[in-house]
């Protein structure tokens, strides 16, 4: 069964004929002129789901994995800090809380009684200045700062691992504005996704298009911070195609706008892009507090179709094909046979489900493109498609994996259409090749015209479910073994997840000469290193574990 948020989410995204939406154009909607309105400066915060296995410790005897007694508070900092900001907290419960997200191997620890690693503090800012305030005293103070929304990540991203303070933006929320004739809304970081959409689509009749599996946890500023793409993103974009500014602040508290939030218009020739200097930069460059997004009017109809392709190669073929000809559909994802049979208990083949919406004809155009490119497969019934949109963010059953003892995880890489197949040959190949394996299969989704995402899944068991020095050999051995089989064709170890901790060993191979590029940003940026140390692989024992 769906939790509420869950169905929350399907009603504020159910595509259906304009009386379904309830539809009207969004320059004629009720108090939306065709200028910038002003909206209720926050939203109500409400609490969010924490990762689905508790910590099996009460909250005064947890067990830290990384060690952070190095990087305790002075009792001076406290009060400075509580002087900058009305909400601090030490006490074990809410170190504990803010202490990880859902990075799979953390589950297991919590089943032991750890967490991944504890702060020393957590600080609840409600305003950019506190932010500023607090970033300042820490820097002075060589604090470690580990900002965190939603903590949805699946990456360790917002694992605390220096200790210091954990910055928690939740209570940034709320809509600032929406420029309707523009397609332009500024939304603060701490906004959880489906908050932000069900506002835009109620009151403005307008979307986002950004629907990441984590819609219900995940925040704006976790968005942009890692680089995130949504299940709709073929059509819509990923994150670094919608966002158009930010508000971040910066290590020594000053507080900068970039792009159309500094009043860049929707392009410049005025240098880089300093906008995207933050995106993917996980809170290592600055702490987002403000962004402004680019949205589209709420679509009109949708349109679901289904094949089966006989090999994962003839359905690569034409989902490449498709994005050749220059269509792009919202969702076309290409599931393997065993995760056809697992999934959806599709026995036939190599089963490919596509969603498109927006304008009648742009759909049909797109669809039929895509029709066209599927010759080659065997045309199914939309129930497959209705499946996956019904299921697409039920995570219900990890916890009954991991409490069985299994090791399991996702990795979601990508890669030129070139090397795209031979990566999901070698990858595979090699996760089944590792003792333990159980599972080793993928999908592909978010797909270009250059290549593709390939979303791996492998789960492993070992000769004693308790063994948790076996789970930690075997979750390293299957990332090693997908990172390796990407990196020898050319492709890149991260699509969307982002870095965090998991992928900090990987990352100076992957760059290459550009390592020293990214350091060289974080130290004009960050001197003292206080923002979300660890992380992105710089530096310190913990980003390589």
């Amino acid at each position: 069964m769906r939790s509420r948020a869950g169905r929350r989410v399907a009603a504020a995204q159910r595509a259906d004929p304009r009386s379904r939406y309830g539809l009207r154009a969004a320059t004629d909607h009720p108090g939306v002129s065709a200028g910038r309105t002003k909206l209720r400066p926050s939203m109500v915060m409400r609490p969010r789901s924490r990762p689905p296995i508790e910590v099996s410790a009460p909250a005064a005897q947890v067990q830290a994995r990384f060690d952070t007694s190095r990087h305790e508070l002075s009792d001076a900092t406290a009060r400075r800090l509580r002087d900058a900001c009305a909400s601090v907290a030490t006490d074990p419960v809410a170190l504990v809380e803010a202490s990880r997200d859902w990075w799979p191997i953390g589950l297991r620890w919590a089943r032991a009684g750890m967490v991944p690693a504890l702060p020393h503090a957590v600080v609840r800012p409600s305003s950019a200045a506190e932010v500023a305030d607090v970033l300042r005293i820490c820097n002075d103070d060589l604090v470690p700062v580990t900002a965190a929304g939603g903590r949805s990540g699946v990456c360790g991203g917002a694992v605390p691992v220096r200790g210091g303070i954990a910055l928690d933006v939740r209570a940034l929320s709320g809509i600032v504005s929406v420029d309707d004739a523009s397609c332009l809304v500024e939304v603060r970081a701490g906004t959880v996704g489906i908050d932000l959409e069900e506002t835009l689509r109620g009151e403005h009749a307008l979307t986002v298009g950004h629907w990441p599996q984590s819609i219900e946890l995940s925040t704006v500023g976790g968005w942009i911070a890692c680089r995130a793409a949504g299940q709709y993103s073929t059509r819509y974009g990923k994150i670094e195609d919608i966002v158009a500014g930010v508000e971040v602040v910066l290590a020594g508290g000053r507080v900068v706008r970039t792009g159309s939030l500094a009043g860049a218009g929707p392009r410049a020739a005025t240098g880089p892009d300093l906008t995207q200097l933050f995106v993917g930069s996980e809170g290592t460059l600055g702490v987002l507090t403000s962004a402004l997004l680019r949205v589209h009017p709420q679509p009109r109809i949708d349109r679901r179709d289904a094949w089966t392709f006989r090999t994962f190669d003839d359905g690569l073929n034409a989902v490449r094909r498709t994005l050749r000809r220059g269509a792009t559909p919202a969702v076309v994802r290409l599931y393997d046979a065993e995760e056809s049979r697992r999934n959806f208990n599709h026995d036939a083949g190599n089963l490919l489900v596509a969603l498109d919406e927006g304008d009648d004809r742009i759909v049909d155009a797109a669809m039929t493109v895509l029709t066209e490119e599927c010759e080659a497969g065997e045309r199914l019934d939309r129930r497959f498609v209705d499946h996956w949109y019904e299921t697409r963010n039920d995570v219900s059953a990890l916890a009954n994996v991991v409490n069985m003892g299994v090791v399991v995880d996702t990795i979601e890489v990508a890669a030129p259409w070139r090397t795209l197949l031979s990566v999901y040959e070698e990858a595979t190949d090699r996760l089944r090749a590792i003792e333990g394996t159980i599972v080793a299969s993928a999908h592909q989704s978010h797909a270009y015209i250059d290549g593709a995402c390939l979303y791996f899944t492998f789960a492993g068991m070992g000769p004693d479910p308790t063994d948790d020095a076996w789970a930690e050999a075997y979750y390293r051995s299957a990332w090693d073994a997908v990172m390796r089989a990407t990196r020898n064709h050319g492709g890149s170890i991260s699509h969307h997840h982002g870095i965090g901790l998991v992928r900090g060993a990987y990352v100076a191979e992957a760059l290459g000469e550009g390592y020293a590029v990214l350091r060289s940003l974080k130290t004009a940026l960050d001197p003292n290193g206080i923002l979300n140390p660890g992380k992105l692989g710089l530096g310190g024992a913990e980003s390589g574990w």
